[in-house]
């Protein structure tokens, strides 16, 4: 739950016509557990109190944003906090921080940082979007996982993008915004376009909610910093591989020597043949694939490729 669900600087005040506790023992009973957005400042003042009041409510976890700072008092209260958040059996998302320093790895509560200018940007930024997304993770993503917040419904090519707050687009395409739950490290996963039009969009959902936030094995398949790159990770049988470019279109290679023996069925996305001028074009298509096989796919201007590998039985 985002912001709006309390009193920014106290906790304890939830708003009027939110009952939350309805909310959490209804996420229950649908197997969803709730994480509650908080400030810093709120969360560092109050975490005495609220931590075990919302841990004993049902709430699984919080998500701290707004530290803005990153000196000695605001690094040492990370870890005070992930402390007393595992002491009430709680999860972290780091959101408002910006130097993932390996803290999860003293805390595994702490399943996340931002750290990275994510796909909210696009609200209100003319930057080379694509470009940016080619090179977080050669360098970014080395420290650890982030939020970068993919799933953008609404795509712009180069020549038709544009800021606009209230219906924000991505830069680039479909596919590419698909690619990014392959290629970015992000254990808490998000969908971060308008529900309704996820609804509308039911085969890119369908895949996208498919990927696993978490992965047994990691393969880099090709790339060049900032300019495209190639991911395939396994999470038990199932591979999933995923492909980006900057604005230049590209041809590429993928060698599939990673998977085991035997017969695998690829669904894949892929951009369309007009991607380059409707960034919203992708076409789906089932394939038969093996460790011999190597694939050329083609790469939209800002596009992407992805795919889900599951072993023929």
């Amino acid at each position: 739950m985002d912001e709006g669900w309390s009193n920014d600087t106290n906790l304890t005040i939830v708003t009027p016509k939110i009952n939350l506790q309805e909310i959490i023992d209804y996420g229950r009973q649908k197997g969803v557990g709730v994480i509650l957005w908080a400030t810093w400042y709120a969360a560092s003042h109050q975490m005495d109190e609220v931590f075990p009041l919302y841990a004993k409510m049902g709430v699984k976890g919080f998500k701290i944003d707004f530290f803005d700072r990153d000196e000695q008092l605001a690094v040492a209260s990370t870890y005070e906090i992930a402390k007393k958040a595992a002491e009430n059996h709680l999860m972290v998302d780091y959101h408002g921080v910006f130097k993932p320093t390996g803290l999860q790895r003293t805390y595994p509560n702490v399943i996340g940082y931002e750290g990275v200018k994510g796909l909210e940007n696009m609200k209100w930024s003319t930057e080379n979007a694509p470009r940016y997304a080619l090179s977080i993770p050669f360098i970014r993503m080395l420290a650890g996982p982030m939020d970068y917040t993919p799933g953008a419904m609404r795509n712009a090519s180069f020549y038709s993008y544009r800021p606009i707050n209230s219906i924000p687009m991505s830069q680039g395409t479909r596919c590419q915004q698909m690619a990014m739950y392959v290629v970015f490290e992000a254990p808490l996963q998000m969908l971060s376009d308008n529900p309704t039009i996820y609804m509308k969009e039911q085969e890119c959902t369908d895949f996208i909610t498919k990927v696993p936030t978490t992965f047994d094995e990691t393969t880099a398949l090709d790339g060049k910093v900032g300019e495209y790159a190639a991911i395939a990770r396994r999470k038990g049988d199932t591979w999933f591989a995923g492909a980006m470019t900057d604005w230049d279109a590209r041809d590429i290679t993928l060698d599939f020597s990673f998977l085991g023996g035997g017969t695998y069925e690829a669904v894949v996305f892929k951009d369309g043949i007009n991607a380059d001028r409707d960034a919203t074009d992708y076409k789906k298509e089932v394939i038969k694939i093996s460790s011999g096989d190597k694939l050329n796919i083609h790469l939209a201007p800002g596009g992407g490729w992805a795919a889900r590998i599951e072993k023929v039985k």
